[in-house]
């Protein structure tokens, strides 16, 4: 009977040790402890970045279309991107369509210039044979009044008077004559020069046309490999694609000895960057690559990407190592170095909790846990620095136990609040979002 009595209490205190250890519900999680780590803590910025060769050569639609006015080309044909190409070898062509119509109506524009140089060296001809016809009548005129002058002797001196007005009349009149003949010569020669003139500029638009039309088909300016370029946007520039004469890119031709990584820095974390610092980088395509490189430089202005709801930066990351595996295009991963603090104490970054405006961890304190008030240092993605309030001999709890009513809560002295007064801000970037709630669980 004895044995039966202590056979019982004995599996009531193990199945009561059970329920302790594993909780009245099965759904309660186990409470889980780490040690703090001590080392070097590094502070990092990541983002997401994609490969461009830092050097390439520009292939270039036609670079006359503004003097020509045509502003806006559609690009016909495109071989695909990745191909390997030779000087020479066509690249791409542009729709000639406007250009033509462009060209069509300058040639009857050069055809109404001849037209107009032929009905005016006809006019100035006839005109000036008119003229001509004229200052001989006059001469002829003239002989005539000389002669009736000379035979006026034998008359009245009013008859001789008459004659001799007659012929000074005709004298004067020869003198306008000639002078008008020689102001239609210049007005003809003139006129002559203006429409010789506008035909010459007419020939030029249309040669200039025919000239620039012959661009339209683009050639490869290097050997090299064929990548799209990309317009303000973001987009790929490729068969259908619009450009324009002020930026008549096309695609490039890159120089795959130096690549660099093009990333961009949300507004928050960009004060923390700086040219040449370090960067961790890897590729998405090729996992087990591991790159490293420098920030080779920095936007002073950010911009608003496509959908995105806050303002960038564009950074450019310069890759130390030459691959032949690396590609335009490529998807990086980016860790730049803000900073390595050496020797510090740290924790998950999910271990820390914010109540009241402080920040807080629960640690264990014997058999007990309690909540401690701490002071956050640095964070990274993973990992945050504590400066006070945890020793590296002790345990902290890694996620909010599910019961915090009656913890016994431990603050910092206020020497110690005052001596980290100005880094103590309950609304700092990086503060955790897990918000302490003390209510007990049922």
């Amino acid at each position: 009977m004895i044995k039966r009595i202590t056979f019982a209490v004995v599996s009531v205190g193990i199945l009561l040790s059970l329920w302790a250890f594993l909780g009245r519900d099965g759904g309660d999680q186990l409470d889980i402890f780490v040690e703090p780590k001590v080392g070097d803590f590094k502070v990092t910025v990541s983002s997401t970045g994609e490969l461009q060769a830092k050097n390439s050569i520009q292939i270039r639609g036609p670079q006359g279309a503004r003097d020509i006015q045509i502003w806006n080309m559609t690009i016909q044909s495109l071989v695909p991107e990745g191909t390997v190409v030779n000087q020479g070898d066509v690249v791409a062509e542009i729709d000639r369509s406007e250009v033509m119509t462009r060209m069509q109506n300058t040639q009857l524009d050069v055809q109404r210039a001849e037209s107009q140089l032929e009905q005016a060296q006809l006019d100035s001809s006839l005109t000036l044979t008119q003229a001509r016809d004229n200052l001989e009548n006059l001469r002829f005129q003239l002989e005539e009044r000389q002669i009736a002058v000379e035979q006026s002797v034998y008359e009245s001196p009013a008859v001789q008077r008459q004659t001799q007005i007659e012929l000074e009349r005709t004298e004067r009149q020869l003198a306008q004559e000639q002078q008008n003949y020689r102001t239609r010569v210049l007005q003809a020669e003139a006129n002559l020069r203006e429409i010789e003139a506008n035909l010459t500029q007419e020939r030029n638009k249309l040669n200039r046309i025919m000239q620039v039309m012959s661009d339209f088909t683009i050639l490869a300016p290097e050997n090299g490999m064929v990548v799209y370029s990309r317009n303000w946007q973001g987009r790929k520039t490729t068969t259908g694609s619009t450009i324009n004469a002020f930026d008549a890119v096309v695609a490039e031709l890159p120089d795959f000895s130096i690549m660099e990584s093009l990333t961009y820095i949300n507004e928050v974390d960009i004060q923390k960057i700086r040219t040449g610092q370090t960067v961790q980088i890897g590729l998405d395509a090729i996992r087990d690559k591991q790159l490293t490189g420098i920030v080779a430089s920095v936007a002073n202005i950010g911009e608003q990407r496509p959908n995105s709801h806050s303002k960038v930066f564009e950074v450019k990351i310069e890759i130390n190592e030459s691959d032949t595996t690396l590609r335009p295009a490529m998807t990086t991963s980016n860790d730049i170095l803000i900073e390595t603090i050496e020797d510090a104490l740290f924790v998950p970054l999910e271990s820390v909790h914010s109540y009241d405006g402080y920040h807080y961890i629960f640690k264990r304190d014997g058999i007990q846990t309690v909540m401690q008030q701490i002071i956050m240092g640095a964070t990274n993605d993973n990992d945050v620095v504590i400066l006070e309030g945890l020793t590296e001999n002790e345990q902290v709890l890694i996620s909010m136990p599910p019961d915090t009513f009656g913890l016994r809560r431990v603050d910092l002295p206020d020497d110690v609040l005052d001596k980290y007064r100005d880094i103590i801000d309950p609304d700092q970037d990086g503060t955790p979002e897990q918000e302490i709630e003390i209510v007990q669980s049922n």
